[in-house]
Order: C-alpha cells, then structure tokens, then sequence
C-alpha cells in the first residue's frame, strides 16, 4: 500500500505555505496588481520542477492575468532563491507560475446554481397559487 502523503506532495505543500507568504512581504513588482492566491503546487517525481498555480484578484481570465504572471514567472528565480533559504533540501524545485482558473469557473458555476433555484424557486409559488386559484374556483362552480 502507497504511502499516504509522498515527499512530492509534502514539499509542494511547502512551497505553497511559503510562496503565499514571500509573495505578499518581499515582491513589489506594480505588474502584479493584486493579491496573488497560490492555490496549488505540484511538484515533479524527481523535485526539480514545480508547477505553482495561482489566482489574482480582480482577473478572472488567463488574458486578464497573463501580465501578473508573467510578473511572477519573473521573479520566480528571487523566490527559489529565498525558499532554498529557508528549506534545508539539497535542492529546491524550479518555479512556473500558471494562472488556476478553476476560482472563477467555480464562482461563475455557483452563480448559475443560484440562479437556477431561484427560477426554480419562482414556477414552484406560480403553480401553488394557479392550484390555489383552481381549488377556489371549484368551491364557487359547487355553490
């Protein structure tokens, strides 16, 4: 039986917690615009690539983000290097940023739920008071 949490997934796990945190105290490039959310990161087999994933508030596309991470993906050397700092590994994974758009399908997704309850909502009164309506019509036809 596999081991329940690899070394890949612990040291993405790693990195996440530390990139959210070197993201928002040491990076202060204005192409950014916005709070960054690292909302993944998976790590290659053999620890020398990680993909990051991340969210921008505000930008809901990937063409609304492509200069935010671009940004990143720039600076992504400064912040293995700062993550190499702090970790005690003989090797720190290469960085590369991706924008996750899962957030905005996943609000957008909601919405739609939301929406649909609601009409849904709307032909459930509607057909109550047209029985309503029909039931109060039957007593006055028996009068």
């Amino acid at each position: 039986m596999p081991k329940e949490f690899s070394r890949t997934h612990r040291v993405g796990d790693f990195i996440k917690q530390e990139l959210a945190s070197l993201i928002q105290r040491e990076l202060r490039d204005p192409r950014i615009g916005g709070m960054v959310s690292v909302t993944g990161v998976q790590v290659s087999r053999d620890l020398s690539h990680a993909t990051v994933y991340a969210t921008i508030l505000g930008k809901d596309t990937e063409a609304e983000a492509a200069e935010s991470i671009a940004a990143l993906n720039h600076a992504a050397g400064f912040l293995r290097t700062q993550i190499a700092k702090i970790n005690n590994a003989r090797t720190t994974p290469k960085l590369r940023f991706v924008f996750d758009s899962s957030i905005g399908r996943g609000a957008r997704i909601s919405k739609l739920i939301d929406d649909a309850v609601a009409v849904d909502r709307e032909h459930a009164a509607q057909e109550r008071a047209d029985i309503e309506a029909a039931g109060e019509n039957d007593n006055v036809d028996a009068d």
